[in-house]
């Protein structure tokens, strides 16, 4: 029922949130459609808190693709895992996502607890269920409920988009009254250098794998639209230790060639013009421990500390 006659549209926020590799970021570009969030094999993939908008119907849905919830090691991963929580603590609608073949396991628990410890609403959504017998589905599903009071549970597949289209609906319902926040046709609201960083972030761990396992990031230092329309960017990507720098060179550099071009190939096509991408590699000794580092992610590396007050 309408509570506000005189308002025909609804907005509000989605937090998707759970542990590294369960799904969050698939599951997120497969319900706006396109590609968003960087979606790689590696766990922990998204560092900070990002936006995507989805229109349906009259509801304008503000989804937050969360970082992973783990135990944080360094203050890295504690600024990681404030964004999550922060992310969730903000939001409408808390979305707990599961990888199913994994069922209830640790990373699970300690989230749910977190829930719980916030005395906060979530709703279930069950990943990867298309990897999984039936009678074991079902059975998971009573568990994760016995668990924990989910006001609505969703089996799906983000790899194949099944169900997503009913967790778009339900959430479009679920959505407050009140004017939209962006515009009909944006998809995001992420800066342009935000988002040419993370697209070679992407490449930088397909195409190294667990050569660099987190000591790299990327930040891009200038952004220069030209006549033409086509865009001049120059990179930095920042690793610890010269070994590091010297495996992304690659022999002869090959290496950050390769990263390179298939970066820029995708910001082209993103953007829709041609992107002349330029890459530099230093060492930042402890950058994981650098608040401006951090900040630059995205990321407020002052929470962790107020916590611990």
């Amino acid at each position: 029922m309408n509570d506000h006659p005189d308002q025909k549209t609804k907005c509000g926020f989605t937090a998707i949130i759970g542990a590294p590799n369960a799904g969050k970021s698939t599951l997120l570009n497969a319900l706006v459609g396109s590609k968003i969030a960087i979606v790689t094999h590696k766990v922990q993939t998204t560092r900070a808190a990002i936006r995507a908008i989805v229109v349906e119907d009259n509801s304008q849905v503000v989804f937050v693709d969360t970082p992973g919830i783990f135990k944080p090691k360094r203050e890295l991963d504690e600024a990681m895992v404030d964004a999550a929580w922060a992310g969730a603590e903000d939001a409408d609608v808390v979305a707990l996502i599961i990888d199913a073949t994994r069922g209830l396991n640790e990373s699970v628990e300690n989230i749910i607890s977190g829930l719980e410890k916030n005395q906060q609403n979530a709703i279930l959504i069950l990943n990867k269920v298309d990897l999984l017998k039936r009678d074991r589905l079902l059975a998971l599903t009573n568990k994760m409920n016995e668990r924990f009071a989910f006001t609505d549970t969703f089996m799906i597949s983000a790899l194949t988009g099944s169900g997503v289209a009913d967790i778009r609906s339900f959430l479009a319902q679920a959505m407050p009254y009140g004017p939209w926040l962006y515009p009909e046709d944006q998809l995001a609201d992420l800066p342009t250098k935000l988002l040419a960083a993370e697209i070679t972030r992407e490449q930088l761990y397909l195409k190294l794998h667990d050569e660099l396992p987190y000591a790299s990031t990327v930040e891009t230092e200038t952004w220069q639209v030209k006549k033409d329309g086509s865009v001049r960017t120059d990179q930095i990507i920042y690793v610890e230790r010269e070994s590091q720098r010297r495996i992304l060179l690659g022999h002869k550099g090959a290496t950050i060639r390769e990263i390179g071009s298939k970066a820029r190939e995708e910001l082209a096509e993103i953007l829709g013009h041609k992107v002349h991408l330029f890459l530099f590699v230093k060492v930042r000794k402890n950058w994981q421990q650098d608040p401006e580092r951090l900040r630059m992610m995205g990321l407020d590396p002052k929470k962790s500390k107020r916590k611990k007050k």
